[in-house]
């Protein structure tokens, strides 16, 4: 019976969030009492399930669905401590967003095709987080792209085509980029999963340059959806979106399934010791800790609060690829952690932003005056997740900022201190003004397009932010319990470091 559990448990986790997506696509949109009943039935039982294989690896179990697509090449679905990181902080996220998006989407149109693909965009998610190895995280990481398309483009603008087909060239390209450097690895190695420490890395191969080359190649792959510089453009146009899916491609789905790879090709395919020995970690932490900068610079001078906060997320996301390319158990546990304090922080602000403009069409910042006292609790999650950003503790980026600053001095980059400063300083500067606007400016006489709430809107977009902004301060203040992301994330590092 255990053996029956741990086979087929990963490939139910996947796919169970693609069944509620088939079947809401069958229903069409006449159901929506079905539509919402699917919708929460597939992310509570996601939940439950993950919360059941994460019990397993605590445990020391090793569920793992396994079968072969052609002779010696394995498709490949597998839990360890570094998938349930990003599986929990997936399947967790994915039942907010889905209350918040049943909410936000009330007046909307089209809410089958949204929540079919919604739901098979989660499929492909956590898919990337269960993959045992790269072919089957290839898979994986294309059909995140094929399903997150039509969520970008789901007002059918022409904004929204413009910044669909953005989304749609970089990621493909990045995709046809990944696939060469992993056809060309698997010839000098031949297939081989994930695993700690390196799969790659006992293999005496002698092919530096070769290998140096394939590094690079799976990075720009991956670095399209982490929005690493020069290949974050898309990042800010693909806006044009519904807050939910803004919510998700920050959050959860695409740039975390980007950073979510570079860990995995840093620590469980090349090694950290053999990226230390090719001179590929401070290229790498130097292109990451340029797009954090740059990244925060270019949010200066936004006026659109949720262009703000995409090139804050082009910045933000690029401490998870800094922390493992400086390299030590310090650095790493910072980057590795930034994967789940990011999400929590991010999906907070942009779940306010669509608050703000779905209840009062608040979309621009110089919109945002008096705002706290009309809309005080959104108002105070995003100061919240505001003040996480910048670095301030309690909140969970202060966690982040902290093991990666003294990771980088416990590995002699103390030069990573000044990205650091300059990042928090330039975090304030876009993030506070934002704030004396909200609680300090006086409000106008009448909003953009304020419309009447109804009771689904206000307790399932607020309830929803009211979460995600707990739980960005819980992370932060609770961060030694043994249950906190840091302590799983430390039990991750020590597999790294030993």
């Amino acid at each position: 019976m255990m053996d029956w559990l741990l086979f087929w448990l990963p490939f139910a986790v996947v796919m169970v969030s693609a069944l509620s997506g088939l079947v809401i696509f069958w229903a069409g949109e006449g159901r929506q009492w079905l539509r919402t009943a699917l919708n929460l039935f597939g992310a509570l039982a996601k939940l439950v399930l993950v919360a059941v294989m994460g019990y397993l690896v605590w445990q020391g179990y090793q569920p793992e669905f396994r079968f072969a697509l052609l002779p010696g090449l394995d498709f490949v679905l597998h839990a360890d401590a570094m998938s349930m990181l990003f599986a929990t902080l997936s399947a967790a996220l994915w039942l907010v967003t889905t209350v918040y998006a049943v909410a936000y989407l009330e007046r909307g149109s089209d809410r089958a095709r949204f929540f079919g693909f919604f739901s098979l965009c989660v499929t492909a998610t956590m898919g990337v987080a269960m993959a045992g190895n790269l072919l089957t995280f290839f898979i994986f990481y294309e059909l995140l792209t094929l399903t997150t398309w039509p969520l970008v483009v789901h007002h059918g603008t022409k904004a929204a085509f413009a910044g669909a087909r953005s989304y749609l060239i970089h990621t493909l390209g990045a995709g046809a980029v990944f696939l060469a450097g992993l056809i060309w690895l698997y010839s000098l190695t031949g297939p081989q999963d994930f695993i700690v420490g390196g799969s790659i890395a006992g293999l005496g191969l002698e092919q530096t340059v070769q290998l140096k080359i394939i590094f690079a190649m799976l990075i720009v792959g991956m670095g399209v959806k982490a929005a690493l510089f020069p290949l974050h453009s898309w990042l800010p146009k693909a806006m044009v979106a519904p807050a939910p899916v803004s919510s998700l491609l920050h959050a959860v789905a695409v740039v975390k399934a980007g950073a979510f790879g570079i860990v995995r090709v840093i620590e469980d395919v090349y090694g950290p010791q053999l990226v230390a020995e090719l001179g590929l970690a401070l290229p790498l932490a130097a292109i990451a800790s340029f797009t954090i900068v740059y990244g925060s610079v270019l949010a200066l001078y936004q006026t659109d609060i949720k262009k703000r906060l995409a090139f804050s997320t082009v910045s933000q996301v690029s401490y998870i690829t800094l922390g493992v390319a400086i390299g030590g158990p310090l650095a790493t546990l910072g980057g590795i952690v930034h994967l789940v304090h990011q999400g929590l922080m991010k999906i907070t602000l942009f779940f306010c932003a669509g608050i703000f403009a779905n209840l009062l069409g608040v979309k621009k910042i110089e919109q945002l005056d008096g705002i706290g006292a009309r809309l005080p609790w959104t108002s105070l999650c995003f100061t919240i997740g505001a003040l996480g950003m910048i670095g301030l503790p309690p909140v969970a980026g202060f966690i982040s900022k902290w093991y990666l600053g003294t990771g980088a001095v416990a590995v002699g980059m103390n030069w990573v201190l000044l990205v650091l400063i300059a990042s928090t300083l330039l975090n304030a500067a876009y993030f506070l003004p934002l704030l004396k606007r909200i609680w300090l400016n006086p409000p106008p006489e009448q909003w953009p397009n304020e419309v009447p709430a109804s009771r689904l809107e206000t307790y399932g977009m607020i309830g929803s932010v009211l979460i995600t902004a707990g739980l960005s301060l819980a992370v932060g203040v609770f961060a030694g319990h043994p249950l906190s992301p840091l302590s799983w994330a430390r039990g991750i590092v020590a597999g790294y470091f030993p």
